[in-house]
């Protein structure tokens, strides 16, 4: 019986050790990633020192980083990260992408795509105020604004309680009536520094669309061109741009922040992430559900690609000349994943003016200059519900407050208007529209806590100092 009891454990230990080591050995690549990406993001675009990003902001949400080490080489722009001697990752900058994971392809085929070569950007002029120009906030504040409440909704946004759970609000922005009237950093930042989106570039992704729907280079109605999808008999075939717009493709995608789950292998395991998430099947049929997906934007971002390189050897041409460019937008820069598509789920770096600017765009209804970008209706159709999201909370890549259709008050934030909408990305980042308020407000941080920002809180400190 001892015997037996022996080479039971024996067995119960090998298996354990085994199992470890298959999880080891799927997810420390993806920490490795994680700390590759970041770190040569934060160096190359925002120009941050890497020990603070390391300690600040990499530390507190990777559980793999306290094993990762990581050299940078300024030279060849790169940020290789180690674990255990035997997992590493390296990520690449080009100055016309930004930061790519290398996988599945090397460093001189990435720097041979088209996306790497930089595109001319159009200068903004120092002499006429933001949004149009490079001055600063507007001063004296508007007519009936209260200065006071305004400058405590300010400093509350950045105030910390304790050592424990911090803030970390790098930046806030208020933008009345197409005025910039509000504007603060954090130590280590400031205006011109261009910071991550995240999931904000969802957002971003709307717009390239709305572009190319108002040019008659894509239709929301007809069925999304996704070549994984066009075999006979394949029912994700008749999925549509639309039901892709609105998160509602039925498609399985797990967005779980964690190893081993479909977004963080897409991120930071993959070499084309459309074509990770197009490879997904059907958990519903099309339209049936709604469910947020990484994956979802993605594809989408492959078909604005495929759309554009019909006529443009650098699709990113486009982007720039048609989107950014147009509304002064300079310092954005959309990363791309090693296939060469814009990662239109996550990677989207800008100034937090620029990130202002995009939200005072569809704060006008898509016009800029007095000039349409966007189709008549766009900004409707992005803040119509989809059918299937329960709080009425999700539009057409953008994050809504809408309610229940059957109860209205049942919404995201209940003490704010149901018009509010806002482009949300990781950590709360946030660009929030409230155009019943003329107001657009912008903040950024590195928040790990879900207990420690409120954006509704931070939302009506700000309405307070308003009409």
């Amino acid at each position: 019986m001892k015997k037996l009891i022996v080479a039971l454990f024996a067995v119960l230990v090998s298996a354990a050790l085994v199992a470890a080591g298959w999880y080891l050995a799927q997810a420390v690549p993806i920490g490795t990633g994680y700390v590759a990406k970041y770190l040569c993001s934060s160096t190359f675009i925002s120009g941050r020192d890497d020990k603070t990003v390391f300690r600040e902001d990499v530390y507190p949400v990777n559980p793999l980083a306290k094993i990762i080490s990581y050299r940078i080489d300024l030279e060849k722009k790169s940020v290789t990260a180690r674990a255990f001697g035997l997992f590493e990752s390296v990520s690449v900058y080009r100055e016309g992408c930004g930061c790519t994971l290398v996988r599945d392809v090397s460093r001189e085929e990435l720097d041979k795509q088209p996306i790497a070569e930089p595109i001319p950007r159009k200068a903004l002029l120092p002499d006429l105020p933001w949004p149009l120009g490079d001055q600063g906030n507007s001063s004296p504040v508007p007519p009936g604004v209260d200065e006071e409440k305004l400058k405590r909704a300010m400093e509350n946004a950045f105030a910390e309680q304790g050592e424990e759970k911090l803030k970390k609000t790098r930046a806030v922005l208020v933008v009345y009536d197409g005025e910039l009237i509000a504007e603060r950093y954090a130590p280590g930042f400031h205006r011109d520094m261009p910071l991550l989106g995240w999931s904000m570039a969802k957002s971003l992704t709307n717009a390239i669309v709305g572009i190319l729907v108002q040019k008659g280079k894509l239709k929301l109605s007809d069925p999304a061109p996704v070549p994984e999808w066009r075999h006979e008999g394949d029912p994700r075939r008749h999925i549509t741009l639309d039901q892709l717009m609105r998160m509602s493709s039925g498609l399985r995608f797990g967005e779980a922040y964690e190893p081993l789950q479909d977004v963080t292998n897409m991120l930071y395991g993959s070499a084309d992430y459309a074509a990770y998430a197009a490879s997904k099947p059907l958990e519903a049929q099309p339209g049936a559900q709604w469910s947020y997906s990484s994956g979802t934007a993605n594809i989408i971002a492959r078909i604005v690609r495929q759309s554009l390189e019909k006529e443009y050897a650098n699709y990113y041409q486009f982007i720039r000349e048609e989107f950014f460019d147009r509304i002064g937008m300079t310092s954005a820069i959309l990363e791309a994943d090693p296939s060469g598509t814009f990662v239109g789920s996550s990677y989207a770096f800008a100034t937090p003016r620029d990130w202002a600017r995009f939200g005072l765009l569809f704060l006008q209804d898509g016009v800029w200059g007095g000039e349409r970008l966007l189709p008549e209706g766009w900004v409707a159709y992005t803040t119509t519900p989809a059918s299937r999201a329960p709080k009425g909370e999700y539009g057409a890549l953008f994050w809504l407050n809408a309610g229940s259709e059957q109860n209205p008050q049942n919404r995201k934030w209940p003490a704010i208007s149901p018009d509010a909408y806002s482009a949300q990305g990781y950590q709360y980042q946030r660009i929030i529209i409230i155009p019943s308020k003329k107001l657009v407000l912008v903040r950024f941080g590195a928040t790990s806590g879900h207990d420690v920002w409120n954006t509704e809180t931070f939302i009506s400190e700000v309405l307070a100092a308003f009409p």
